[in-house]
């Protein structure tokens, strides 16, 4: 009965397909307003069709069938930013693994790694070592298998 809305569906059917999807992007591929949207996830969120995952400052959704457990949400909602993804990518391939390398591989601030690095080892992603003056990155092994599934 939930799903018998058209709007509601398409909104369901995008969460379903995208897992994390996070509010900003459905009202970007859906074409509808941000009310209309937050009113649906509402909803389907009341209806238990969807689950919500915080990441940071996003609420990403997810479809509510325990397709997911906690440990690849996590997951799935980092390699959705294309920056964390390159750092996870550039680390796993051996071709960086410090701050300035990352830095000058990806194009961006050592101090921009810096943040995403801190939130990266916050969510438990990423182990860091210090070798000398330097901070050497490692993907957390636990996570090696779900970030191959997701990437």
């Amino acid at each position: 009965m939930t799903l018998d809305n058209p709007d509601r569906s398409i909104i369901y059917t995008y969460i379903k397909t995208k897992p994390g999807a996070f509010i900003d992007e459905i009202v970007e591929k859906t074409g509808f307003g941000r009310g209309r949207v937050r009113h649906h996830i509402t909803i389907l969120e009341v209806q238990n069709k969807i689950e919500v995952h915080k990441d940071g400052r996003k609420i990403r959704y997810f479809e509510n069938n325990s397709t997911y457990d906690e440990e690849e949400r996590k997951i799935i909602s980092a390699l959705q930013n294309i920056t964390s993804q390159r750092i996870i990518s550039e680390i796993q391939n051996g071709n960086c693994d410090t701050n300035s390398a990352l830095a000058y591989e990806i194009g961006v601030s050592r101090a921009t790694i810096s943040w995403y690095m801190r939130t990266l080892k916050e969510m438990g992603l990423i182990n860091e070592e210090r070798k000398g003056k330097n901070i050497i990155y490692r993907v957390n092994p636990t996570y090696e298998n779900l970030i191959e599934k997701y990437r």
